[in-house]
């Protein structure tokens, strides 16, 4: 027998469900947050937000170790940036080399401020 034995018309072939009225034991899932849900998005442009000041922290110290020109504007926008951003955790570190001392306070500064960001996002999602 072929597809084309078959008329349009014909009842369906195979098991039919109907709609079934709920019992005693019926369960729904439970109401879940759809991606768009006005929480998630704050949850990403906080993620967002943070990421971004960690790259500007990985900026300043990238351009600090290589010696860059201080002269240019995008170098002295993101020094003048990271200063602002870093907020007391500048001088957590204070040893003798002044370069150590850089990484280890703005790579402090960045892993707080992304831990922070994970953590108020991870709340917002709830």
């Amino acid at each position: 027998m072929s597809y084309h034995d078959y008329r349009r018309d014909d009842p369906p072939q195979g098991y039919q469900a109907g709609p079934q009225p709920p019992g005693p034991y019926s369960y729904e899932p439970p109401a879940r947050r759809r991606p768009g849900d006005g929480a998630s998005v704050v949850a990403r442009v906080v993620v967002g937000l943070t990421c971004v000041v960690a790259v500007i922290f990985g900026l300043h110290v990238l351009f600090s170790l290589a010696d860059a020109n201080q002269g240019n504007g995008f170098v002295q926008f993101i020094y003048g940036l990271a200063r602002v951003l870093v907020l007391g955790f500048g001088d957590v570190f204070t040893p003798d080399d002044a370069k150590i001392g850089l990484v280890l306070n703005y790579g402090l500064a960045a892993l707080i401020y992304l831990a922070i960001g994970q953590f108020v996002a991870k709340m917002l999602r709830r």
